[in-house]
């Protein structure tokens, strides 16, 4: 067995924690980018190559990549936005406001069933980018949507948070929107589909919409992707068609409400939530 590396994101930069197989003794890195003030809001690895999206007041978000284990960087292009489509989403108060940049909320790399490795990066307003090369291009697919009007931001934003991959079916990977919900494509971004049957929506005027819910997480297993564990606003599901439907799950938690869940790494059936006790009372 190999060891094992764990890329951690703080408010003071990130740390990369290593330790052998048995996951007793860890040795820690960091923090990287010390001496100025840095939040690594989101971070990838494949075996060789890590990245990080690290944000300031001042520079905004910067895409750091490292080929030695997080010991160098180099930083990418991140012009995000530019050339990118126009378009409006609601605000709170449900008026149309233009697309914006404001940071990058996930980084994810393809599986290496689909070949050669892209790094893909959920950001906010919410939108998907790609990595080619050093520079970014937006996955445009995404926000030609109909419904895209109607997406609205969370408290935290309107973040694309999640971003996760089948490995058996190239082409087909998932996003997660707060509050928007949860989009499929089977065809490497170029068209999408919501994947939000069965969830409620009790705080929307309309029960069950084609979108506009406020997903905090989806989680799946590499072995079984057609499953989908989710984290909701109010409510913990499970899809066994690949997000063609949903059904709830949460039956004796002490709470519905939470932000995190996460599937086991060698367990498809064990899955972690950490429930919050109320959407007022977030503890």
């Amino acid at each position: 067995m190999t060891g094992v590396r764990l890329l951690v994101g703080t408010r003071k930069g990130a740390f990369v924690l290593e330790a052998g197989p048995d996951r007793r003794r860890w040795q820690v890195r960091g923090p990287l980018f010390g001496g100025e003030v840095f939040s690594v809001h989101a971070s990838s690895h494949d075996p060789d190559v890590l990245y990080a999206a690290v944000w300031s007041s001042w520079s905004g978000t910067v895409i750091q990549r490292s080929g030695d284990a997080g010991r160098t960087w180099e930083v990418l292009d991140s012009a995000f936005g530019y050339d990118a489509p126009s378009t409006t989403h609601q605000d709170f108060s449900g008026e149309l406001t233009p697309w914006q940049f404001k940071r990058v909320w996930r980084l994810a790399s393809t599986p290496p069933s689909w070949g050669p490795e892209v790094v893909f990066a959920g950001v906010e307003d919410a939108a998907l980018f790609r990595l080619e090369g050093d520079g970014w291009s937006e996955v445009a697919g995404l926000r030609r949507h109909p419904t895209h009007q109607r997406w609205m931001p969370g408290a935290g934003g309107l973040c694309l948070h999640t971003v996760l991959f089948d490995a058996t079916r190239p082409g087909r990977l998932y996003v997660a929107i707060s509050a928007a919900g949860v989009f499929r494509t089977d065809d490497g971004g170029n068209t999408w589909e919501p994947a939000n049957r069965g969830l409620s929506a009790r705080y929307l005027p309309e029960e069950q919409p084609e979108a506009g819910y406020c997903v905090h997480k989806i989680a799946l297993h590499p072995a079984r992707p057609h499953v989908l564990f989710m984290q909701k606003h109010y409510g913990v599901y499970r899809s066994d068609d690949a997000g063609g439907s949903w059904r709830p799950i949460e039956a004796g938690l002490p709470s519905n409400f939470g932000f995190p869940i996460a599937v086991h790494a060698h367990e498809p059936d064990t899955v972690y939530v950490v429930p919050i006790t109320s959407d007022e009372q977030r503890y």
